[in-house]
Formats: C-alpha cells, sequence, structure tokens
C-alpha cells in the first residue's frame, strides 16, 4: 500500500521501533496531550478592511466548527499598524501590503507569518465604464471625480503614492483628487453609489462588486502586494492563534475563500486541527535540535516526531517510501543521495572530526597515521550507515592514512553513530575513535580530543523541506527556528560551526 508522504502509519511505527532495536534508532516524542482543544478561546485580529470577505467567511467557519471566537477589527492598514503599536494588545496582523508586516517586525511586534494570496492596485470605474477610462493620463488631463485610499493609512493608496511618484505623476493627481477615505472599501461604496468616476482599489476589491469594473494599467501592475497574515508577539495563547494561521492558510480551508473572492492565492499547507510532522534527523545533530523543535511543538501546538539516525540509514528508510516532512542531514553529501525528494538545502552548521582517545591520551596520539600502531583499538563511523564513517574514509584516504590502517586489525567497531563510539571509549573498550566535534563536547572532562588539521575534516549540515510534503510552510517555520540566534547559541555550545562562519 503506499505511504502517504509525511505521515507514518502504526505498522510502519512498529517496523521502525524494531529497526531501533538492532540500529540504534532513536525517535523523540511529545507527550500525547499535544495540540490542546482551544475550545472557548477568543483571538483579535486586526485586519485590513479590503480584505474583509474572504476573511469573514474563514473566520465564522472556524467559529462554528472548532468553538474559538475571533474577534476582527477591519480598517486601514497604517491606521491598524498605529492602533496595534499603541494598545500592546492583539494576537494576529493582516494588513494589505506585506510592508506594513516588516514595519511590525521593526518594532518588536511580529513572530510567525503566513502567506495567503497577492493583489494589484487597479483603476476602478462603474460598470460598463461610462466615461471611458483606460490610463493614469485620463485621470491627469480630464474632468473626472476620482479618488484615493488615504496614503498614509492605507495600503492601496501608499503603493499607489510610491508608483505614480517613481514616474513623476504622483504630485499632478494628488492636485486632481476629489475624494480621499481611510479604506478601499469606502471607495468602492462611493463608486457603486455613482459618487465617483474613479477610483484606485484592489483588483480583488474591484472584483467583489458587480458594480463595478477593473480597468488595469501597467503602472500599477508592476508591483502585485502579497496578502500575509501576521502572528504578533502580543498574542496571549500562541498555539491557539496559529492554529487558526494555519487554517486561514490553508489550500483545503481558508484559501479556498480567497480563491472564491478572486485572490491568487499562494501554495499553502493541508488542514489538520491536530497536526503530526516527521522530521529525519542525522544522530549527531540530537542535542543541538531537540529543545528548539520542543518548543516549536509548544508554540505551534503540533507534534514533531523525531527519528535520528545514521543518516546512511535514513536514506535507506527514504529509498523506501517512508518520507519525512524534512531531513536534517549530518552531511550535504547524505542530502544529495536523496535530492529528487526535497526542496534545495539550506546549510545550517558545520561540524568538524576529531579524534578522541582516553584521558592524558596514553597511546601519545598525534595524527591519523598513529591510528595504525600496532595494538591501537580503534573506532571509526560505519561507512554505509553514517555520514561519519563516509567522511571518515574520505579523510583516511585524503589524508594518506588509509592504507596503513586498513593493513591492521586495529579497527574494533563501526558505528552508525559517533555516541555509541564515544561510549565505547569511555568504557575502556577502545583507544581512540574518529568523531564529530559535538560528540565530543560533553565528555571532554573523561577524555581527551586530539585535532585533525585537514580541510576534508568538515561536514556541513543541510536542512531540506519535503518537496512533496503536505506541511512546506510549517516545515518552514520550523527551519527559521533551527536557524534563529537562540538555536545557534545550543549548537555552538556543543562544537558546531554556524552556517556563516562555518569553516571550508
Amino acid at each position: 500500500m503506499t505511504q502517504r508522504r509525511g505521515r507514518m502509519d502504526r505498522a510502519t511505527g512498529l517496523a521502525l521501533g524494531s529497526l531501533a532495536v538492532l540500529a540504534g534508532l532513536v525517535i523523540a516524542l511529545l507527550p500525547a496531550d499535544y495540540g490542546p482543544d482551544q475550545r472557548g478561546t477568543r483571538l483579535f485580529l486586526y485586519c485590513a478592511a479590503g480584505i474583509k470577505p474572504p476573511v469573514e467567511a474563514a473566520a465564522r467557519e472556524y467559529e462554528r466548527r472548532f468553538g474559538v471566537a475571533v474577534d476582527i477589527q477591519y480598517g486601514g492598514s497604517g491606521t491598524l499598524l498605529s492602533n496595534l503599536s499603541v494598545t500592546r494588545n492583539g494576537d494576529l496582523f493582516l494588513p494589505a501590503d506585506d510592508t506594513y508586516l516588516e514595519l511590525a517586525r521593526e518594532r518588536g511586534k511580529l513572530a510567525e507569518t503566513f502567506p495567503l494570496a497577492s493583489m494589484r492596485p487597479v483603476l476602478g470605474v462603474p460598470k460598463g465604464n461610462p466615461r471611458d477610462i483606460e490610463s493614469i493620463e485620463d485621470l491627469l488631463h480630464r474632468d473626472l471625480a476620482v479618488g484615493i485610499a488615504n496614503p498614509d493609512t492605507a495600503a492601496c493608496g501608499r503603493i499607489a503614492r510610491r508608483l505614480l511618484g517613481e514616474a513623476g505623476l504622483w504630485e499632478a493627481l494628488a492636485e486632481r483628487v476629489e475624494v480621499t477615505k481611510p479604506t478601499v472599501t469606502d471607495l468602492a461604496n462611493d463608486l457603486k453609489l455613482g459618487a465617483l468616476d474613479c477610483a484606485i482599489l484592489w483588483d480583488t476589491t474591484a472584483g467583489q462588486y458587480p458594480e463595478i469594473e477593473a480597468i488595469g494599467v501597467p503602472l500599477l501592475d508592476a508591483d502585485p502586494r502579497l496578502v500575509t497574515l501576521g502572528v504578533l508577539n502580543s498574542a496571549t495563547n500562541p498555539a491557539a492563534a496559529l492554529q487558526f494561521s494555519r487554517f486561514l492558510s490553508a489550500r483545503d480551508e481558508g484559501l479556498r475563500n480567497f480563491e472564491r473572492f478572486g485572490y491568487e492565492v499562494t501554495e499553502g499547507d493541508a488542514w489538520e486541527s491536530e497536526l503530526e510532522l516527521v522530521l529525519m534527523s542525522g544522530a549527531m545533530l540530537n542535542r543541538a535540535i531537540d529543545g528548539t523543535i520542543s518548543e516549536f511543538e509548544q508554540r505551534e501546538g503540533v507534534r514533531v516526531n523525531r527519528i535520528y539516525n545514521g543518516c546512511g540509514i535514513l536514506v535507506a528508510q527514504m529509498r523506501t517510501g517512508h518520507l519525512p516532512d524534512a531531513y536534517f542531514s549530518c552531511d550535504a553529501s547524505f542530502l544529495d543521495l536523496v535530492a529528487g525528494e526535497f526542496e534545495p538545502g539550506r546549510v545550517v552548521s558545520s561540524n568538524r572530526m576529531v579524534i578522541l582517545v582516553q584521558r592524558d591520551n596514553p597511546r601519545g596520539i598525534a595524527s591519523l597515521a598513529d591510528l595504525a600502531d600496532e595494538g591501537c583499538r580503534v573506532g571509526l563511523g560505519h561507512p554505509t550507515n553514517s555520514a561519519l564513517g563516509a567522511l571518515t574514509r574520505e579523510l583516511l584516504v585524503s589524508d594518506g592514512a588509509a592504507d596503513a590502517l586498513g593493513r591492521t586489525d586495529n579497527v574494533l567497531v563501526e558505528s552508525a553513530t559517533g555516541d555509541f563510539l564515544v561510549n565505547q571509549l569511555r568504557t575502556g573498550a577502545l583507544d581512540a575513535v574518529i568523531v564529530y566535534a559535538s560528540n565530543a563536547a560533553h565528555v571532554l572532562d573523561e577524555l581527551e580530543l586530539v585535532e585533525i588539521h585537514n580541510p576534508a575534516r568538515m561536514a556541513t549540515q543541510p536542512f531540506a523541506v519535503g518537496r512533496n510534503s503536505d506541511h512546506k510552510r510549517t516545515m518552514e517555520r520550523l527551519f527559521e527556528r533551527i536557524s534563529s540566534s537562540t538555536s545557534r547559541e545550543r549548537f555552538e555550545a556543543l562544537g558546531f560551526g554556524w552556517a556563516p562562519d562555518s569553516e571550508g
């Protein structure tokens, strides 16, 4: 039976559990009470007036199905930004232009974002275009009653002012404007009543009125705007705010309302009220990311099933059809093996390979060549099951130590994970192991680290979202958490390099 990407059924989970016993697989799960019922919660949304119809429809549907009240204040995007900045409360902000979200971010108001749809300014005229208006020039040179939305408080007016200003036409048009209104909805109502000959509106606003016709002009058409929902830092219940955001941005829920009202929608996630995600990750990343993922789960009200193992084992799993929502590889070479299943990877960190030896280094090991000394008991990563083993093999070849070590019986252990090698060294079963610096970071009070001076010692760790995952947007938000400054501190405390600072 074909298994849907990004989810694992019970039989698959049992199979993976068996593999854990045999291959050291580690699966980390949240307790069963993730994604708490938000029934009875109230959310407050600041929403641009021009976007009211699809948002109102989705909010009322959400209330009916999930018992979460969504109170909405409609207005001009700039006015709403001023209000939320002054009151310092509210859960969500949906302006008509995402530049207002950037302003909210600069003011420290914004957390997560959810792209929804795009729209662009047009010339709105009464149905049938009785005054034969075709261009901006008509507004400048003919006796017409023209209206715009206030460029200081409304996104559409602000965009029109910028575009016309860049073309040197704004001042001339401003002199001909007869009516300035707080929102594009006010302008549309004036057009409907015949009080205006033309107004600059959003194309989607014009489409909501059968009495209005939209005239596209190249100057205004050049800069379509992205309608993006923002979760505010002032949200009192982030999990509830994020769950509604996922609903509004879901391709099979909220975005259907946007499509119905003529918006060009983004590629949203599929909707699931209790969302489970699957992340496969190289075992050496466990300590660096597990805390960050737990925080993400708590904030978003979702579960991330983490499957940690040697990347060779993970790749083998993927090749049998067990595909995760995202893959965080120990090295780019192991993402390359399944690159067709994922979006392009983005390197988060680097990790160097080191030699770890007994305290005070009783065998005097100073280089890779010394691992071939008679009687030296060595542990290496498994060359097939782990990125560590594959990279170690390449490192030994590059350093000229592979042949000498291969002629001995010194390699006693090959493991899919560096932590297993470290534990073998701690018990005294081995004299030396080649592991990542992150494997060694927590045992340096017991063991001793020997640096390897060879550029081939470096591994880079890319994060990639599943190409066919149903939850790409959610995994993008997880990536943002993993690549955040707080996450960086965790990585660096474990001996990782950070992507911009990684050694080559």
